[in-house]
């Protein structure tokens, strides 16, 4: 796999999906077998992944049944929760503990370990020694938003690999910094990001948006900027991406990717949604919607949201397969909807292709 590519692939089966792709990746070809393989989680806190808020386990099982098969056997499982939350409780609150003991993994506590201060230009890290000593990272973010730096993905998930200390002074610095810096410290060789159920805007969860994808890459700037035009970001709102670039820790340019989607989401089962995503899709009639497309359109609409521009969408806006073929008068998400008088190409379209046509739509 290069660099430069990103793999996608949509359904509602974490473990299924996740072994196919890397059947495709041939990860193990890059592998040592004899090297210690760790697998970093998002258990920022002690809540379960239908939160929205951390890793789904079958996601990272299916990750170890993947690399068991194959013949590795030296896999641990290593995090460090946020300072408010312990990690063991993480770990057991998540369903961890019976995924280590079904697969033989060992769980590591990174609040625990000791660290070591690794100096970046002209600001020292701390980083966990356990962390340091693996010879292969598999990072496994959640697509989610964050209510500091707009989102949380590959980059930013690798503070759980420091000390709480650590975590508290990157909140003083400033977060965009700190996590840049922290990237060049420490090195991840493989992302899989959760993109099945993320929260709207909060790294803690209770505004979870079915998503129904996987995307893999290697670089975690590309990821990241990925991600955020997802989410409906402009990647220059998020310093951190363009900060971690100039360290040359990878390249936030999307136009230099190549995106390869092994299928397309046909999935239609939305689950409950939260308060906060009725009211931001109070004007918009679903008829069997994508759950990848429907994700897309409740992110576009938060941003909308976020900017007072919301209130402006007068016309009604359609998503969904229910709408092929049929002629709508007002604005269509996707390519399902593309007799509406305006629609927005794509299968999914990204929340920043939905922002710019409701807003010329106005």
């Amino acid at each position: 796999m290069e660099r430069k590519e990103l793999y996608v692939l949509y359904g509602d089966e974490p473990r299924k999906m996740v072994k196919e792709i890397l059947t495709e990746l041939n990860i193990e070809e890059e592998i040592s077998k004899n090297g210690l393989i760790g697998i970093k989680p998002n258990l920022v806190l002690a809540r379960n992944s239908d939160s929205g808020a951390t890793t789904d386990p079958e996601l990272v099982s299916g990750v170890i049944e993947y690399l068991q098969e194959k013949g590795f056997e030296n896999i641990i499982i290593l995090e460090g929760s946020w300072i408010g939350d312990q990690t063991t409780r993480a770990y057991q609150v998540c369903g961890y503990d019976k995924l280590a003991e079904r697969y033989g993994i060992p769980l590591i506590d990174l609040q625990q370990d000791s660290a070591k201060n690794i100096k970046i230009k002209e600001l020292e890290i701390k980083v966990c020694e356990k962390a340091l000593t693996v010879d292969y990272l598999i990072n496994m973010p959640v697509l989610k938003g964050h209510c500091q730096t707009g989102i949380t993905c590959a980059l930013k998930n690798l503070k759980g690999c420091i000390p709480n200390s650590e975590k508290r002074r990157f909140h003083s610095l400033g977060l965009h910094k700190p996590i840049a810096y922290l990237n060049k410290a420490l090195q991840q060789d493989l992302i899989i990001v959760d993109g099945i159920l993320g929260d709207l805007d909060f790294e803690e969860g209770g505004n979870p948006v079915q998503m129904n994808r996987v995307i893999v890459g290697k670089d975690p700037v590309l990821v990241d900027s990925y991600a955020a035009e997802i989410m409906g970001h402009d990647i220059n709102d998020i310093p951190y991406i363009q900060l971690a670039q100039d360290l040359r820790i990878g390249e936030k340019d999307l136009t230099k990717a190549r995106v390869i989607e092994l299928n397309k989401d046909h999935g239609v089962v939305i689950r409950q949604k939260s308060a906060k995503v009725k009211r931001l899709i109070q004007n918009v009639e679903e008829n069997k919607a994508c759950s990848a497309c429907f994700g897309n359109l409740v992110h576009a609409l938060k941003r909308l949201d976020e900017q007072g521009k919301l209130n402006q969408i007068k016309k009604k806006i359609y998503i969904g397969q229910g709408y092929q073929g049929k002629e709508l008068t007002g604005i269509g998400i996707g390519t399902c909807t593309k007799g509406a008088l305006k629609s927005v190409k794509g299968c999914p379209p990204t929340a920043s292709e939905i922002i710019k046509v409701l807003l010329n739509s106005c």
